[in-house]
């Protein structure tokens, strides 16, 4: 990962070494495959997931700060959803793989500081944040409007880099220098400008001491992932860059991350199969986002599903999706905006 988890990743967690870009056939085996550098555990398809629900979740808040009060929304939820889902995480990959401590006591680690941020947060809107809110309409001071709008950007931000490069430091500066000091709903105005400096100013004081450690303690991680694929269209996307072919098996570099599934999906769209990814021919785990009544394919297994706290009727199904499936699959969700969530590119 791009170590989407390093949110809240603390020196004691590990980082993938960088690895090195080759094409390679393994000995006594036909055909293209990803070079050993570049191969990653089948087991991290799983173990990224609790990382990346620490980007659903903040994407969800943003998404309800458009219309609500942060008052209400369920931060103890999300929680249990957060610890509920590694428990699932636990059990698909307990005896199938290698056990990988390092990557296991990342997860406690953000999973504590998420339980430990979310509950301060939870029990402070629920006895002080109400009471300022009462009886006003969501958004009513340009405090709230504008910690709406700072929650967007964070989010976009850390769909690509890690959190703790996010600049905390700007939005401070606009709350004391660019928002009114007086205007109507002045209890609101005062609450809500200590609630958004203590947060602000200690995730911008814990961010740079762990952008620090970060950067003395690890190397930086590989931001490509290799994959072999057939049917190479004419045209690439323009992120994706062809490294090596044999007959027709073609290796290709795919951006990491959230760009992963943006270039699988448009790959898939005009007529790409994946045969292996990251070194894998076996299970990729996908998040779709759809109706409860609606039916996985059937060439899936569903890890776990949760519901979207916010929006009713819809929940997030994690797929465990066979490698060579993976297209097919995009190409289901094609004509959906949105519905696919996300692809765990190991």
């Amino acid at each position: 990962m791009k170590w989407r988890a390093s949110r809240f990743l603390l020196a004691a967690a590990a980082v993938l070494a960088g690895m090195a870009t080759a094409a390679t056939v393994h000995p006594g085996q036909a055909g293209l495959h990803v070079p050993p550098p570049d191969r990653r555990g089948e087991e991290q398809t799983y173990l990224t997931f609790p990382e990346w629900f620490l980007v659903f979740s903040p994407a969800e808040y943003a998404d309800w700060l458009q219309q609500h009060p942060p008052t209400r929304f369920p931060f103890f939820a999300h929680v249990g959803q957060f610890w509920s889902a590694y428990g699932h995480v636990v059990a698909a990959t307990r005896g199938r793989y290698p056990f990988n401590g390092e990557y296991h006591t990342m997860i406690c680690v953000i999973g504590a500081s998420t339980t430990v941020e979310y509950t301060i947060k939870g029990v402070y809107d629920t006895l002080v944040g109400r009471l300022s809110q009462l009886g006003l309409p969501a958004n009513a001071t340009p405090e709230d409007r504008l910690a709406a709008g700072v929650e967007r950007d964070y989010v976009d931000f850390i769909r690509v880099e890690p959190w703790y490069k996010f600049d905390f430091v700007t939005p401070l500066r606009r709350l004391w220098g660019g928002t009114p000091w007086w205007g109507p709903h002045a209890l609101r105005k005062w609450e809500r400008r200590y609630a958004l400096s203590s947060e602000w100013l200690t995730k911008a004081a814990y961010g740079w001491l762990l952008g620090m450690a970060t950067h003395e303690a690890y190397a930086v991680p590989k931001d490509t992932t290799l994959a072999v694929v057939r049917n190479l269209p004419a045209d690439l996307p323009a992120d994706v860059r062809q490294l090596a072919h044999r007959g027709d098996e073609y290796l290709l570099a795919l951006p990491r991350y959230q760009g992963f599934g943006d270039a699988a999906t448009a790959l898939s769209a005009r007529g790409t199969a994946f045969e292996e990814i990251a070194g894998n021919r076996g299970t990729i785990l996908v998040s779709v986002l759809a109706p409860r009544d609606a039916p996985p394919p059937g060439y899936t297994r569903v890890l776990f599903t949760q519901p979207v706290l916010t929006k009713p009727g819809q929940q997030r199904e994690v797929l465990q999706v066979p490698v060579d499936k993976l297209g097919a699959l995009l190409d289901r969700y094609a004509n959906t905006p949105g519905a696919i969530e996300h692809v765990f590119d190991y």
